[in-house]
């Protein structure tokens, strides 16, 4: 028997010998949990600034539907009312560089290799984007995607790249990220309990499925199931939200307990519709309820070559912990506003207390809508025939198979189901689209799935609106419709209020040949 033939795992895992072998674990260190938590965040960045290079020019450069250009010199923007780095540089130069360098680094981190400096340097980045991104960064994950980032950067080393060779993070890192854990989920938790009814009675989940923004292809099994699995699937939503927020600063196996059940609400998420990568980035804080003696639950050879990589790490320099003594000094001052809010019967979702959101309020789901409506955009040459420009992924075709998305994040796609909530006067940016698609704009065409003219403009352009049903899995269209309204008339560029409208809002860009 070899002196490590004790440190091995059992040929069989089952339950109480997994959690002997936690208990067993003589350390507490978080070099490992470091290392997945940098390689998680890595991989969200990297579809982050996938979407960017893909979509930003689309949506903000000179020819966008809301150009940075265009805000930051109406707006006479500085950099102290608004820290982003487009204040000074606002080009699509400017916007595909950033995009650029923003994905290499995100490349490195999901690699494991990361430092204050290069994290920094993403929360920099991707800050400049959600700050003049306007609506189309409106969203709440884009905030937190900033907290998390600042926390990650109190995790690893200020020069050296390898997480799992330099010393072991502090642990009072480790807690702050635990603390966004509690205000992730509490907030979510108490934003339902007083926001819609059907989350007290159990009924939310009825509609949920059908209703959320971007449905994926196991929606519709999920929407079938009975009421009563809905039932209890509201209930868990409550235990995870409201319960076991208050285990993550608990004993060690209570964090366990609260681990295994809150990541795997959030992978019940991830499996049952595309909600971007709201739910992948939470699983990134949550990993700091674990410490190294998660090896226990990988194979024995990655586990025995983790351990020859991780050594035995030497605790944070003082310096460091200091450091990370005055972060976690500004942090709890900026929580009393947070709390404030958690406490308030006027409880706020999604919202930042400073320009830089570096502590936020979050939440989720506080209403939910049990009908679904969806725009479809149309055009016609002849003035006969019309044909729909197919999103990505949203609902349109009756027959087309949901999207399976993962962490990517479509932001016309999502805008375009919130629009569909209101009236047109509510979202003048679609008059825009409309202007977009007659003008023959060549970038509005890169967001869409389809262009049935094939690069040709069309002469009319018009919305109808509908209400969308999920069909059981399996049936031979995945949605029917009924209930249809003329949303936006038939428009060409020459129609009467358009000019004056669009000129309103300080459109149109310039069309893109």
């Amino acid at each position: 028997m070899s002196a490590n033939d004790d440190l091995r795992p059992p040929r069989w895992w089952p339950i109480q010998a997994t959690i002997d072998a936690w208990r067993a674990q003589p350390r507490r260190d978080y070099v490992l949990t470091r290392w997945l938590i940098l390689r998680l965040l890595g991989v969200v960045y990297v579809f982050a600034f996938l979407g960017l290079v893909i979509q930003a020019r689309p949506l903000l450069g000179s020819h966008g539907l809301t150009p940075i250009a265009d805000l930051v010199t109406r707006g006479r923007l500085d950099f102290v009312d608004v820290p982003s780095l487009f204040v000074w540089w606002p080009s699509d130069t400017a916007i595909a560089v950033a995009s650029w360098i923003g994905l290499a680094l995100s490349i490195a981190l999901a690699l494991g290799y990361a430092n204050v400096a290069s994290i920094v340097l993403l929360w920099i980045i991707y800050g400049s984007f959600v700050r003049v991104g306007q609506m189309w960064f409106s969203f709440g994950w884009e905030i937190q995607l900033l907290e998390t980032t600042l926390l990650a950067a109190c995790l690893v080393h200020p020069w050296d790249p390898r997480p799992l060779a330099s010393r072991a993070p502090p642990r009072l890192a480790i807690v702050l990220m635990r603390w966004l854990v509690f205000r992730i989920f509490l907030g979510a938790g108490l934003i339902k309990l007083r926001g819609a009814m059907c989350w007290t009675d159990l009924t939310c989940l009825d509609a949920h499925f059908e209703t959320q923004p971007i449905p994926n292809p196991l929606s519709p099994l999920f929407h079938g199931m009975p009421h009563a699995v809905h039932a209890v699937g509201v209930a868990f939503n409550h235990v995870v939200e409201l319960l076991l927020p208050w285990c993550v600063f608990g004993p060690r196996f209570l964090r366990l307990a609260a681990f295994v059940a809150m990541a795997g609400f959030q992978m019940i998420l991830v499996a049952s519709g595309n909600l971007a990568f709201l739910n992948w980035l939470t699983l990134v804080p949550l990993l700091a309820l674990l410490d190294d003696a998660i090896l226990w639950l990988t194979p024995r050879r990655l586990a025995a070559w983790l351990r020859r990589r991780i050594g035995t790490p030497a605790p944070p320099r003082l310096r460091q912990k200091i450091a990370i003594g005055l972060v976690a000094v500004l942090v709890a001052g900026k929580s009393c506003a947070v709390i404030d809010n958690l406490m308030s019967s006027d409880q706020r979702m999604n919202s930042s207390f400073d320009r830089l959101a570096l502590v936020n309020t979050y939440g989720a789901f506080g209403s939910i809508d049990f009908e679904r409506h969806e725009l479809v955009i149309e055009g016609t040459r002849d003035g006969v025939t019309w044909l729909p420009y197919e999103l990505p992924c949203k609902p349109g075709d009756l027959a087309r198979r949901p999207c399976v998305l993962g962490p990517y994040h479509l932001r016309l796609d999502w805008l375009i189901w919130f629009a569909a909530m209101g009236p047109p006067e509510a979202s003048p940016w679609l008059l825009h689209v409309a202007w977009k698609l007659l003008d023959g704009d060549v970038g509005i065409r890169a967001l869409f799935a389809t262009d049935p003219f094939d690069g040709a403009a069309p002469a009319l352009v018009r919305i109808r609106r509908f209400a969308y049903h999920l069909q059981p899995y399996g049936a031979p269209t995945w949605w029917t419709r009924d209930g249809e309204e003329l949303w936006l008339p038939p428009t060409s560029l020459d129609t009467d209020g358009l000019a004056e409208e669009l000129a309103r809002h300080h459109w149109p860009s310039d069309t893109a040949r």
